[in-house]
């Protein structure tokens, strides 16, 4: 059975708002993905400047698209700034894999216990690996200069995003990301308390241990 043509359209217009967006998958637009969030414009449930990464050009283009009136870009979901990629401080890493669940297009490689790497030209530089690592050895550099929004970032760019997420999706066709990457920095902030309690518990056991053995040595 074929869509009204109400709803063709709407699913037209969804298509050419994502087509639109740099597909870095970051959720700072308040979405679960890109093409959610271009879902959500067309039909009239979020407005047109939310995305940091696109930028002011990114909101002129959807204001194109749209028919509606271009806005500065709505600080509350973040401010355009220059194109990052994330970078791990191997000798930091634990290799507790919680990066590699969260990256949307699996730019993180490396296995449980094993230290990780990220390879650069697929990073987005969503920033979603960071809150998730319990030894904070994950950070950001700038790969654009001085250069925002889609003047740091190609149409090839965003191709290349949609496709490794895509693929990303389907090998985890029951993720909501936003759950998951919320779930992982909760067991990021678990794993960081248990290192520190264990920390705590080291000293207290080496502590004891110097005045056991002080007492074992009588007075000088």
């Amino acid at each position: 059975m074929s869509q009204p043509p109400a709803a063709d359209a709407l699913a037209d217009l969804a298509a050419r708002i994502d087509a639109a967006l740099p597909q870095t998958q970051c959720t700072r637009c308040g979405y679960p993905d890109c093409r959610a969030y271009a879902q959500a414009i067309a039909e009239g449930a979020a407005a047109i400047n939310q995305c940091p990464p696109g930028g002011a050009e990114g909101v002129a283009r959807l204001a194109a698209i749209t028919g509606q009136t271009a806005l500065a870009l709505n600080a509350r979901h973040g401010s355009e700034g220059p194109r990052s990629v994330a970078f791990i401080d191997e000798d930091w890493c634990i290799g507790c894999t919680l990066c590699l669940k969260v990256c949307p297009t699996d730019a993180i490689v490396g296995a449980s216990k094993m230290m990780h790497t990220i390879i650069e030209r697929y990073c987005t530089g969503c920033e979603l690996c960071l809150p998730v690592c319990p030894v904070d050895c994950i950070a950001l550099d700038t790969a654009s200069g001085a250069t925002t929004g889609w003047a740091a970032w190609s149409a090839a760019q965003a191709q290349q995003a949609r496709q490794r997420y895509r693929r990303h999706r389907q090998r985890m066709p029951g993720e909501d990301p936003l759950a998951q990457r919320s779930a992982a920095a909760g067991s990021a902030t678990e794993q960081a308390d248990q290192a520190a309690d264990q920390a705590r518990q080291a000293r207290i056991a080496a502590a004891l241990e110097r005045a056991r053995q002080r007492r074992q040595a009588g007075p000088h």
